[in-house]
Order: structure tokens, then sequence, then C-alpha cells
């Protein structure tokens, strides 16, 4: 759902005199925002109609809000094809939404295609150039392929150093390379960054555990059910502590 909520906040807002196609697409937005099973409809029509990119942008992002991630990756790379034939800048990321998409829908070699189309485009910011980077290698570790994934991870968290998330995958790919001294380096800047993160506080125990420092874990994984007792890595969190002998908070 990030990559949803990060598109629609990118999405542009349209100031002074515009054209029907832009009043349109501002209302499509706002739309997705508010009632997004009609956004849906709306969008659908609209591109049958032949609204072109911005349609089918807006049915991308319909789609990812009402969960429909295989059909929001299809609306974007049709969008992406169509932006590729017209030269349109809007192309680049148009695959990073397409490729995002096919992640959120468990499609990681579809994705993996979608992040190397953007990458080609050289259309990307060097902060949306780390995002992808990162993404890809998310998709490469699905795939079983972490010489990849350690690859995209790196080259990432060159160019979006302040992302959390980025460390937080780089440590748990090393925990799992056998790498602990790089694990623990890597998660302790994850934590700094975002100290509340319940799935960052998770890894931080896993790793700490990993490298016989039990107490730490047990402080961590404690920290992690406090922080979101409801989230998935709050309720892995508490089974670790069950596992170690120890009482969740409460």
């Amino acid at each position: 759902m990030i990559s949803f909520l990060l598109a629609l906040a990118a999405a542009p807002q349209v100031a002074g005199p515009v054209d029907s196609a832009d009043n349109r697409y501002k209302a499509c937005i706002a739309q997705v925002r508010t009632a997004p099973q009609q956004a849906v409809e709306k969008a659908e029509a609209w591109l049958r109609a032949g609204g072109g990119i911005r349609a089918g942008q807006c049915l991308g992002l319909a789609y990812s809000a009402v969960e429909r991630w295989p059909d929001a990756a299809l609306a974007f790379e049709a969008a992406a094809r169509e932006a590729n034939a017209k030269q349109d800048r809007r192309r680049g990321d148009l695959w990073v939404q397409s490729g995002n998409s096919w992640l959120a829908a468990g499609e990681a070699a579809k994705a993996r295609i979608a992040f190397d189309s953007a990458l080609a485009t050289n259309l990307l910011t060097d902060e949306l150039k780390g995002e992808v980077y990162v993404d890809r290698s998310r998709a490469a570790a699905a795939l079983g392929d972490k010489d990849s994934a350690r690859t995209d991870l790196d080259k990432g968290l060159e160019l979006v150093p302040g992302d959390p998330f980025a460390w937080y995958l780089s440590a748990a790919l090393a925990r799992q390379e056998g790498n602990l001294p790089k694990a623990q380096e890597h998660i302790a800047k994850a934590v700094s960054l975002a100290p509340d993160d319940a799935a960052i506080l998770l890894e931080a125990g896993n790793i700490a555990g990993a490298s016989g420092e039990i107490e730490a874990a047990k402080g961590l994984y404690a920290r992690a059910v406090r922080r979101a007792p409801e989230s998935e890595a709050g309720r892995a969190a508490r089974a670790a502590l069950a596992a170690n002998g120890e009482a969740a908070p409460q």
C-alpha cells in the first residue's frame, strides 16, 4: 500500500489555467481518495473514450486504492507503453508504478521487468532511481537471486541513504548472507532513522539473537510489541518472546 500512497502524494496539483484533460485528471485523483470504487468506474469509462495516458494512470491509482494489484499493474503498464510510443516523459514514473503494483500482487518477475524498463528511460530523479533499486532488490530477493538483490540494495543505499526501509532490507539480507557485522551496522542505521517502526525493531531483535545477544533481542522484541501489538511484526515479536520464555508487554 505504500507505493499507492506515494503515488497519490506525488500526483501533480494543477494550478492556473488548465485544459479539460487536466481538470478531469485532477477530479479523478480526488475521487480516488474519497470514493475509489467510483473512481475505477469513471476512469474505465474515460479510458474507453480515449482518455489516454492520464486516464490510464488514474485507473491504475484507482485499482490500487481497492487493492486490485494485477489490474493496477496492467493499467500502469499500458499507460507506460503509450507514453513510450509518444516519448512522453511520464513513462519512467508509470513503469515504476507498474513495478510496485506487480510487487504488491506477488509477481516478482514481472515487477523486475517493469523496474528495468523504468531505469532504462533515464528519466528518473536520483531519489526515485534509488527507490527503484531498493524495490528491484525486493523483487530479486523474492526470486531467490540474492546476488542481484545485494547489488541493487547497495546502489539504492548510495542514492537514498535516508531511507530506513532500505537499511532494514539490507540488514535482513546481510543476516541471511551470514554477514552479521554488516547486519548489525545496517539495522542500527535503520533503527536510528525509524526508532518506532515495529518491523525494523523485529529485525533488530532477530539480528541481536543471531549474534548471541539474547537480552538485547528480548528488549527489541518487547519494543516491537509495544509499538504495534496487532501488526504482523508485533505478532511475530510476541511469538519470539514466547519462544524465549518471556511474556509480551501489555
